[in-house]
């Protein structure tokens, strides 16, 4: 086994960190910069009727998959037809 992913993926408890200074969950670096100005987000009312666009589209795929491997799918109370 290679010995730099055994240091790279070893595990630490959490008194070994606290000792070592290295507890910080600062996660500074995962900031999304497109977020950072205010003037470019969408209208609030905008948002939910995007995320529901998006689901409905990745559920038909899904539907479309699982016709074609054959399989059953069940459709909620609203989408029966």
């Amino acid at each position: 086994m290679n010995v730099a992913i055994d240091v790279r993926w070893r595990a630490f408890d959490h008194e070994n960190l606290i000792n070592r200074d290295e507890a910080s969950l600062d996660i500074f670096w995962l900031r999304d910069e497109s977020l950072e100005e205010s003037d470019t987000l969408p209208d609030p009312d905008v948002l939910p009727q995007e995320i529901r666009e998006n689901l409905e589209a990745a559920l038909e795929q899904f539907r479309e998959v699982a016709n074609d491997l054959g399989a059953e799918v069940a459709y909620g109370e609203d989408e029966r037809g």
